[in-house]
């Protein structure tokens, strides 16, 4: 018997005191997003409607109320066998993290928007899937059917999101993955698996494990959809500001399942990159990538397993590029030998495995495991030689555990999990590393050879579990039908980080037009504080509350109406005490000659714009931020109440976190410093640019770091000084959009305007400043200038941001049996501009964040299609096809004139976009990205259920040059900016290649 509406109101203020309550009790916490799907329509009022997969057994009932609306929410993705009493059942498919509609008898729904033959029980039938059109999330589902047969570079299974309007999935010259959406960086993205959210809170990338790596987050087979939402999502999603993909996981069924897959390339199967061609050779290279997967019952209807594992063994290949073009000849003939095509081992493995029991109608529990281990080679390429690379572990293992249970009106999960995620970089080599700097243009970086700097070792991490809870009411009458849900969550997760090793001193070597010094001009080397440790540690707090309405308002009006507040307490950001020696530095005599009698050092600063105060800490004036309130506010509107046509819009807040990695330098940096030391030039007898401490040139030196130390073992000189703001705030995000989908026959369309403001991004700028405050004299900047009796000044602050402008637009047929085709179209308009790369958090051109222009954005193309295709044909055979175009990506870079600016320098960042236009074709030669690939896929059923396949993919099929080395070339007056392709460099994606797969499917 259903409860009456006053106890339903009194039931829902009861939960949501409780979650206030908690938000003052807790420490901390964030929300997870649900994977499961949502079914509500119309019934005959008091009528059972019931769901029940005949694969898993899994059964979900609630009743009708009075006006016949109804809810059921919980439904694991899948395939369902709907009925509201006798003569009404359907077949329906859900999808991953979807609110369906199905109305039943005289308020029947729409028409079946795609028919697939599906297997219930192991009878194959006709299904529909009902699409999620009254949301007012801007959102695309990545089906099953396309992740099986689009063509495909690597098994990352996010590569599929490229398919989506906004965003990007790109490989570049060392086989890196990476996701992005918007303007934003990858940091701001967020992956959910089940519901479990895969944040890196220590790295960059978004997701725990992606900084830098060729490999996968996740095994692909284990895949069953996904679901990319771009902006304006709901309120359960936390620690995000650009794109949300939230997948859901396979699980097994009453009959066994399996298959298992060989792919293979090599260099034989590929052609040249435009480096080997000017080299004249190719580079070995090959990828194998293989893997198996099954599931099948454990206890029919009741209990299931699935487990799967995918390794990956490739030897990428890749082009050292000098930084500056033109001057290897400068160089000597060792070093310039190491210019040229090069490679990138690689090796990871995949585990993921998950068990579910559902004892009852009601509850549903399941546990998974999921293990990520990589090894690669890695910082080969663009001016790194392959002898200055890293090889790089990069191990991830999650847990999780969860407790569903469906109430007649409620629906209740509870979920623990675990993580441990850890990034350890080491250098290939031990010894000195030599850096070669152009003086002509501002000691541009040409070529680094000989052992990775000691900032490649290091040993980055987080561990440590999660417990939350996600309440559902389903059944709430209020001037219309409202589906409610709340959540708490409480994450305590250690947070590691190691800077440096104590190896491999970097000696900077001088090249002009006459050639290469042999003397080099200065030193960088770690230099340990005797008594302090080189780790940081940090018990990282995180509490995360929500409440979202979604409110049916009428058959055509539905509103999504939330709000979320996010709090995070780091200890060993606010606990920090700055070193009484700093201090007293700080406040000490500034020892420039030029300084005004009894000037102190924080004096000359406080007239360049910085109050010192505000970086120095005493372990008590920094406070957790506690403002993060989120409303995320939405509507959708079907104008003729037949899911055909409908508008949709929203505006919202999400906020993000500041990675560790940065926070964690105040702490490393004073424990394990990396000093600088100047060295005399023998013809002038003194250090370049003024540089201090300088010191007689001693080629002893070059016997290791201990030399070096001794040159400031009683001393802090030239050492760094790393400083950040009392007031830090986590990056954010104000999203708004506008757009109307369409149903058009089989044809799905969608177009939305969206605009994205993200602030508070984080960057380091340098603290110097001269005696008079300024950051430029003569064009110079203040390097000489650093704290009295230490190195350079370098402060954190807040003060990226990003203003985004895009247009969506999106077409599709979803495949379906019947016809056997289908096709995806998507259209991606963007105007963005920044105040800085948004790659870049280290920031000394200008005197503050505050000095940068706003310029083009260098992170999204201007135009951005692309299309995909499939269709089975006779024998057996599946063909797709993917095209992509893309105007060139904006180079964004510093340009030096003859000419002074406001900020006392004749250098400012610009922008320039390769070919001086934003145009795919120009003249018939192509300035941006250009790819078509093909696939074919040949089945062979061998009966009993068991099948072969055989798989050709063609990848860059016409072998376009997609180059992304670009070279700045600057006229006689500021703008007069010329932007070019270094046509022997490196390319995006790869050249022709062609790969080949064999599998087997029971």
């Amino acid at each position: 018997m259903k409860a009456p509406l006053h106890l339903k109101r009194k039931l829902l203020a009861s939960a949501i005191a409780t979650t206030v309550v908690a938000i003052g009790a807790a420490p901390t916490t964030a929300w997870s997003q649900s994977a499961y799907a949502t079914l509500r329509g119309k019934a005959s009022p008091g009528a059972t409607v019931t769901a029940f997969n005949p694969a898993t057994g899994t059964t979900r009932r609630t009743t009708a109320s009075g006006d016949g609306s109804y809810t059921l929410t919980g439904l694991p993705p899948g395939t369902y066998q709907v009925d509201a009493g006798p003569g009404t059942q359907q077949n329906i498919k859900l999808t991953v993290a979807s609110t369906a509609t199905l109305n039943f008898g005289a308020a029947s729904g729409p028409a079946p928007s795609t028919a697939n033959a599906t297997n219930l029980g192991g009878v194959t039938v006709s299904a529909t899937t009902l699409q999620e059109v009254k949301t007012s999330e801007i959102a695309t589902t990545i089906s099953q059917h396309q992740i099986d047969t689009i063509p495909q570079i690597s098994r990352n299974f996010l590569e599929f999101a490229d398919t989506v309007p906004g965003m990007v999935f790109s490989v570049d010259s060392s086989g890196h993955t990476s996701l992005r959406g918007g303007a934003q960086n990858n940091s701001s993205v967020n992956v959910y698996i089940d519901g479990v959210g895969q944040k890196s809170y220590v790295k960059e990338g978004g997701v725990s494990g992606q900084f830098s790596s060729q490999g996968n987050p996740f095994p692909q087979l284990a895949i069953g959809e996904y679901k990319v939402i771009t902006s304006n999502y709901k309120a359960e999603y936390d620690q995000i500001s650009s794109a949300a993909v939230t997948a859901e996981t396979k699980s097994g069924t009453n009959e066994f399942h399996g298959e298992a897959y060989y792919t293979y390339t090599n260099d034989g199967l590929r052609a040249r990159t435009p480096a080997e061609e000017a080299a004249g050779s190719k580079t070995k290279s090959h990828e194998k990538q293989y893997g198996f997967a099954i599931g099948g019952p454990i206890i029919k209807d009741k209990m299931h397993f699935f487990f799967t594992y995918e390794p990956k063994r490739f030897d990428t290949p890749t082009t050292v590029v000098p930084g500056v073009t033109g001057v290897t000849n400068l160089l000597p003939a060792s070093v310039a030998a190491q210019e040229g095509p090069s490679n990138l081992p690689f090796k990871e493995d995949l585990y993921f495995g998950k068990i579910d029991w559902e004892p009852t109608d009601r509850d549903r529990f399941e546990f998974s495991g999921q293990v990520r281990k990589e090894d690669q080679y890695d910082n080969i390429g663009g001016a790194t030689a392959a002898s200055a690379g890293i090889d790089t572990k990069n191990d991830d293992t999650r847990l999780a555990l969860r407790w569903q249970h469906s109430g007649e009106s409620y629906f209740n999960e509870v979920l623990l999990t675990h993580e441990k995620a850890y990034n350890n970089p080491t250098s290939l080599g031990n010894g000195n590393g030599s850096v070669y700097t152009f003086e002509p243009l501002q000691d541009a970086t040409i070529l680094i050879t000989g052992s990775a700097n000691a900032l490649a070792t290091q040993k980055k991490g987080q561990k440590g579990p999660a417990i939350q809870d996600d309440l559902t009411f389903n059944d709430l009458e209020w001037h219309g039908d409202h589906v409610v849900k709340m959540g708490v969550k409480y994450k305590e997760v250690t947070l590691n980080a190691q800077d440096a090793g104590l190896s491999n001193p970097q000696f900077f070597y001088n090249v002009t037009t006459s050639g290469t010094s042999s003397t080099p001009y200065k030193a960088f080397f770690p230099n340990p504080v005797a008594g302090l440790n080189p780790v940081a540690k940090s018990k990282d707090k995180q509490l995360g509350m929500y409440i979202q309405d979604d409110w049916a308002v009428n058959e055509k009006l539905t509103l999504n109406l939330g709000v979320r507040w996010d709090y995070e307490r780091n200890p060993s950001y606010l606990n920090y005490v700055t070193p009484a020696n700093v201090i007293a530095a700080l406040n000490s005599p500034n020892p420039d000659p030029a300084a005004p009698a009894g000037q102190t050092y924080a004096q000359a600063l406080a007239l360049g714009g910085i109050n010192i105060n505000d970086y120095i800490s005493n372990g008590h004036n920094r406070k957790a931020q506690k403002n993060e309130f989120q409303p995320r506010l939405g509507f959708s509107y079907d104008i003729n109440g037949d899911e055909e046509h409908v508008i949709f819009g929203g505006a919202g807040r999400a906020y993000d976190r500041d990675l560790y990695d940065y926070l964690q330098l105040e702490l490393t940096k004073s424990a394990l410093p990396e000093s600088t030391v100047y060295f005399t030039d023998p013809a002038t007898g003194l250090c370049k640019n003024g540089g201090t401490p300088c010191f007689a040139w001693d080629p002893a030196y070059l016997g290791g770091v201990g030399t070096l130390q001794s040159l400031v073992s009683t001393t802090n000189a030239g050492n760094e000084v790393d400083m950040i703001n009392n007031k830090l705030k986590a990056p954010y995000s104000d999203q708004f959009s506008i757009g109307m989908r369409n149903k058009l026959g089989d044809w799905n369309t969608s177009a939305t305007i969206a605009r994205i403001l993200s602030h508070d991004g984080f960057a380091f700028t340098l603290g110097n400043r001269y005696p008079d405050g300024a950051f430029f004299q003569n064009n110079s900047q203040p390097w000489g200038n650093g704290v009295p009796g230490f190195g350079a000044l370098i402060v954190g602050n807040n003060g990226i941001e990003t203003r985004t402008t895009q247009l969506l637009l999106s077409v599709d047929k979803p495949y379906d049996k019947e016809s056997g085709w289908g096709a995806t179209f998507a259209y991606t308009y963007t105007k963005a501009t920044q105040n800085r790369d948004i790659n870049e958090h280290y920031s000394f051109d200008e005197a503050t964040i505050g000095n940068y222009p706003f310029i083009t954005s260098n992170a999204a193309s201007k135009h951005r299609f692309v299309a995909t295709g499939v269709i089975d044909v006779p024998w057996g055979i599946t063909l797709s096809a993917k095209l992509t175009l893309a105007t060139p990506i904006p180079g964004n870079t510093i340009g030096c004139y003859n000419f002074t600016f406001p900020t006392g320098s004749s250098c400012t960042p610009q922008a320039g976009i390769p070919g001086g236009n934003g145009r795919f074709l120009i003249g018939g030669k192509v300035f941006g990205y250009r790819d078509v690939d093909f696939q074919a896929t040949k089945d062979f059923d061998l009966g009993h259920g068991i099948s072969i396949y055989g798989r050709f993919d063609l990848l860059n099929a016409f072998n376009f040059r997609n180059f992304s080395d670009q070279i700045y070339y600057f006229g006689a007056t500021p703008g007069d900016l010329v932007v070019k392709y270094n046509t022997t460099g490196n390319i995006t994606f790869v050249p022709r290649t062609f790969k080949l797969s064999v599998g087997m499917r029971f």
